[in-house]
């Protein structure tokens, strides 16, 4: 019996998660990435317990680490540089371990290289399914032209994010599939700490519509993530992101917090993330032998910060109903989706409830998060705080890839 053979579009987390386990169950692996060459550190994730017992199951945890800092004091701040203790990311029920993007991709990709081909350059341009396989032209773009062969696969992974080409190709055009939230984030690492405030302490600057985020990390610059809602989206990527940003968060003086963010942000060299915000929505995410997965098939937002664990957990079960559904992937697929749906619906409400903790929407919200804020200055208030909000994180726990 021929080997299968599998084409993964992406060399993201979930791309990479899916080359690990295809290869574990014996097939082989081509995983095609549209990039030169690898990204950055990239900015701030968390990892739930989903992610956790699934990265483990695959042996790549202990590499993956943790950034937790035990020492970190998160402070919700105002513009006038006023601050009293907040609940910090970390602090969140279910534990998250707080990570930045690359610390995951590395892990896997030190598993994966060695046994998996690897194009860097290289995006399909068209995909002709078949009853008996799949035909992928992949077109490969070096500093001098490009080159184009077609290729013949058992199945196609599009793992290639929000804006996938994958989908594009095989479902249709993104606006069928894109439920816009209306807000922008905007990301970087900093260059260097708040003045005022050490390395490893966490920042929330919230107002209604808009937020300013700093994650600190053990042993590495802490991240800004800054949000604001927008009633046009393409007005915002029509001039330089500073300039969106600061107009974002005006009229009002910017005050000493706010200005140095905003002035950080604007001198990062690299690995700058400013985007709009979607979850996509689909009817299904495969067909006989294509199947979409982690972002491009159900993008949850950074709000769910179940990303992630949900790229990894999707690849993981997908090498498993593959594993015992030998020679027929249209099974394998119609078993993985059905399992996995539930599971990523609920995620999807739990992103959408999450855009509030985030960006506050209204005045009330913001009363809200004061009130909780005044109820987190002790150790024990604190602890029943987390405990109050635990029942809505539960779904973050579930191992739903296990065999």
């Amino acid at each position: 019996m021929n080997t299968p053979r599998a084409l993964i579009v992406g060399m993201g987390i979930s791309g990479l998660a899916t080359a690990l386990r295809l290869r574990e169950i014996g097939w082989e692996t081509v995983l095609v990435e549209r990039a030169p060459e690898r990204r950055n550190a990239g900015y701030f994730i968390g990892l739930f317990g989903t992610g956790r017992a699934t990265a483990e199951r695959m042996g790549v945890l202990d590499a993956i680490g943790s950034r937790n800092d035990p020492g970190s004091i998160s402070y919700d701040v105002d513009r006038d540089g006023n601050r009293r203790p907040g609940l910090g990311y970390g602090e969140l029920p279910g534990g998250p371990r707080l990570l930045l993007r690359g610390d995951i991709e590395s892990a896997l990709y030190d598993r994966v290289s060695p046994q998996t081909e690897i194009r860097f350059g290289t995006t399909p341009v068209i995909i002709d399914e078949y009853v008996g396989g799949v035909d992928v032209t992949l077109r490969t773009m070096s500093d001098r032209d490009s080159t184009e062969v077609t290729e013949r696969f058992d199945l196609v992974v599009g793992a290639d994010g929000l804006r996938s080409t994958v989908r594009r190709l095989v479902f249709g055009p993104d606006s069928d599939y894109f439920q816009p939230f209306q807000h922008i984030i905007g990301a970087t690492i900093l260059k260097e700490p708040v003045p005022g405030y050490r390395v490893n302490d966490g920042l929330v600057l919230a107002e209604e519509g808009r937020s300013a985020w700093v994650f600190s990390f053990a042993d590495h610059l802490p991240g800004v993530l800054f949000n604001y809602r927008t009633d046009d989206e393409d007005a915002q990527f029509r001039r330089p992101p500073i300039e969106s940003l600061r107009r974002a968060f005006g009229p009002e003086p910017t005050g000493p917090v706010l200005e140095n963010l905003l002035q950080q942000f604007e001198a990062a060299d690299d690995d700058v993330l400013f985007d709009s915000t979607h979850q996509v929505e689909m009817p299904t995410w495969h067909t006989d032998r294509v199947v979409l997965l982690g972002d491009a098939a159900w993008c949850l937002t950074l709000y769910s910060g179940m990303g992630a664990s949900t790229g990894m957990a999707g690849a993981d079960f997908l090498g498993t109903v593959l594993q015992r559904n030998p020679g027929n992937p249209g099974r394998a697929l119609r078993e993985w989706e059905m399992r996995l749906r539930p599971f990523i619906t609920t995620q999807q409400k739990l992103g959408r409830q999450g855009l509030v903790m985030f960006v506050p929407q209204t005045r009330r919200d913001l009363v809200t998060r004061s009130l909780t804020s005044k109820l987190v200055k002790t150790k024990v208030s604190k602890r029943a705080v987390v405990s109050l909000i635990g029942k809505d994180f539960k779904a973050k726990a579930v191992d739903i890839a296990a065999p």
